[in-house]
């Protein structure tokens, strides 16, 4: 088969399909869909430039860690104080403050704690890395935009009185346009809201109806506020909890299997073993 019969490429079939220029962000997301009708894109990919035209319109407040959630060193600790917390929160880069935290001095990563474990002489401030601020309002394209100029994974977001508000890093943005970036504890799509892993220990998507999870475990959960499990466990915990904390109540124990800065998604639920009378 010659080249001028060839099959035109998925590039050539879209830029003729795009051949009416759009006048306005609508109709560009319009033919986008168009082309994913006509097997020109496939899901992902149009899920993607969407994302990718979202982040033009969004702003840092509007995917950062907000201050009171902020995992933070002091520089006073020692690594024998604060390593422990390093290794429960694994994070890759630490905000290392100075008597609260609007006093950011640097960044400190944890892989330079291999220096402490090797036995060479270990100072924090030495290990520091330079804080990058950033307000509020910076869009989130321009930012990932100095993310990568920069070689740079996080930024310590202010308000305009020059506080800090929060945190924000590159995987933050990344996930306004892939998508919530998986880990092992992610649910597949597919799955039902309630998997069960063995008896008496279920996984549970944070987003599943109370009326749901008491008809699948037997259990009496009621609330007038929340109608959701991940509302009813947020309100037990009195915030928003971390990944791999637990709470007990109503004989079920739930552990955080994932939550990211804004909500929770998915818990382990265990029964809890009744208590064994005393002896008499």
């Amino acid at each position: 088969m010659s080249d001028d019969t060839a099959k035109p490429s998925l590039l050539e079939r879209l830029t003729h399909w795009l051949h009416h220029e759009p006048e306005n962000r609508d109709e560009l997301v319009a033919i986008l869909h168009q082309a994913l009708d006509r097997n020109l894109l496939d899901a992902d990919a149009l899920s993607m430039m969407e994302g990718v035209l979202g982040v033009a319109d969004m702003q840092v407040r509007d995917v950062m860690i907000p201050r009171a959630q902020m995992d933070v060193i002091e520089v006073d600790q020692s690594p024998e104080q604060f390593i422990p917390f390093v290794i429960e929160t694994a994070h890759s880069r630490f905000p290392v403050v100075d008597e609260g935290k609007d006093n950011v001095l640097g960044i400190l990563l944890a892989k330079d704690l291999l220096r402490y474990y090797a036995g060479e002489e270990f100072n924090v401030r030495d290990m520091l890395r330079p804080t990058v601020f950033v307000p509020e309002s910076k869009r989130l394209n321009v930012l990932l935009r100095e993310f990568r100029a920069n070689r740079n994974h996080i930024a310590i977001v202010v308000d305009e009185y020059g506080g800090v508000a929060g945190l924000v890093t590159i995987e933050d943005v990344l996930e306004q346009i892939v998508g919530d970036i998986e880990d092992e504890y992610d649910f597949d799509e597919t799955e039902d809201n309630i998997v069960p892993e063995h008896p008496g220990r279920f996984r549970v998507k944070a987003v599943t109806e109370l009326a749901d999870f008491n008809e699948a475990l037997g259990s009496t959960l009621s609330s007038e506020d929340f109608d959701t499990v991940g509302g009813l466990v947020v309100s037990r915990f009195g915030r928003l909890p971390k990944r791999g904390e637990r709470i007990t109540f109503e004989g079920l124990t739930f552990q955080v299997l994932r939550a990211d800065s804004r909500r929770l998604h998915s818990v382990l639920v265990e029964k809890t073993p009744p208590a064994e009378a005393p002896a008499p």
